[in-house]
């Protein structure tokens, strides 16, 4: 239990104030590019986390886990955290909104799946951001 309760700490806060900046940029984006310009689901919402996964990795990096290693590697392991939890998570917002969803419009479902994955992609964002990319041993 305490475990669980460490994870609610002054990083989580700080986690959400950067996630709120890169919702506001990568919703923008990501629904623009499907709902203005008729880009398909997976190119939509594969552009929204490339780009605002630049700003992601410095604002969470520097202000959120006030994180100080210089390292390649741990640029790869951001990488590799964003991409494994971007295809986890919106590869089962699809499918189960559309479940869920069926008999609606497809693009209701596809909106909504986006919307789902969204929520999906930031909570096993943080854990491997925190547990993975960002390592500390430090706690707030």
């Amino acid at each position: 239990m305490k475990k669980i309760l460490s994870l609610f700490d002054g990083s989580m806060i700080r986690f959400i104030i950067v996630g709120v900046i890169n919702t506001v940029i990568g919703t923008t984006i990501m629904f623009g590019m499907y709902n203005l310009l008729g880009i398909n689901y997976w190119i939509s919402t594969a552009s929204n986390y490339i780009l605002v996964s630049i700003l992601s990795y410095y604002l969470n990096k520097h202000f959120t886990f006030k994180n100080k290693e210089k390292s390649f590697l741990q640029v790869v392991k951001f990488a590799l955290n964003i991409a494994f939890c971007y295809l986890l998570a919106y590869g089962i917002a699809k499918p189960v909104t559309v479940l869920i969803l069926s008999g609606q419009e497809e693009k209701i479902q596809t909106n909504i799946a986006m919307l789902v994955g969204m929520v999906f992609f930031t909570g096993f964002n943080y854990l491997g951001q925190r547990f993975f990319a960002f390592k500390s041993d430090r706690i707030d």
